[in-house]
């Protein structure tokens, strides 16, 4: 239990490295639902742990009237989880959230079907999820990784890379800014994919003149 505390500790804590709209405690203690998901959630894990069935449910259940926020009570979500207004958010069963992860509005973490056992990601940690994205199934998402916006992600995401699009496209590159509130660096999936096809038929077309250059 004491990990507890000091995991929700840490969250409340990171709402104020993450927000800049957070000034006083008392306002995040009172005024931030996905600070109140958390806490609620903690509660409700512990009580999963100990095989404690209806109750943390039923806690979950309230939590989601209140928050907004739907998070299963066996979720295993690390500390300095910040979920930034969150309205929408759905966390499954079995996924895992890492330490400090971001999690934005209308986020889903959960399942393809209705298989048995391991079913929901597994997030890393220093993730960044987008408003509105969707990871589905039990996939790895490595440490540092970020989902767009609006993407849909059913595969493994390497550490350090970025998931973009529908279905979601790895884009890993080097040199990626620390600051998780960066969107603007966030890669374009599709105009990538169009240069290269774009250089793709210039090879080709030189290959053709060089072949066939009466006829061209």
């Amino acid at each position: 239990m004491r990990a507890g505390w000091q995991a929700l500790k840490e969250d409340f804590r990171i709402i104020f490295e993450r927000d800049p709209a957070a000034r006083h405690w008392l306002e995040v203690l009172c005024c931030y639902p996905g600070f109140h998901a958390l806490l609620c959630h903690r509660f409700a894990h512990w009580l999963h742990s100990h095989q404690i069935h209806f109750f943390p449910r039923f806690i979950s259940h309230l939590a989601r009237f209140l928050t907004g926020i739907e998070i299963h009570p066996g979720a295993q979500i690390g500390k300095g989880v910040c979920i930034d207004h969150g309205m929408g958010v759905v966390i499954g069963e079995t996924a895992i959230v890492g330490d400090y992860t971001l999690i934005y509005q209308g986020v889903t973490l959960g399942g393809k079907g209705k298989q048995m056992g391991k079913r929901h990601p597994t997030v890393g940690q220093h993730v960044v999820v987008g408003a509105g994205a969707k990871v589905l199934g039990n996939i790895q998402i490595g440490d540092h990784a970020r989902i767009g916006a609006g993407s849909i992600v059913l595969r493994d995401v390497p550490s350090h890379c970025t998931a973009v699009g529908v279905p979601g496209r790895n884009i890993c590159r080097s040199g990626t800014p620390a600051c998780p509130l960066d969107h603007n660096q966030m890669p374009d999936a599709e105009s990538i994919a169009m240069r290269v096809l774009v250089d793709r038929i210039e090879q080709l077309e030189q290959q053709l003149q060089m072949l066939l250059p009466d006829k061209l």
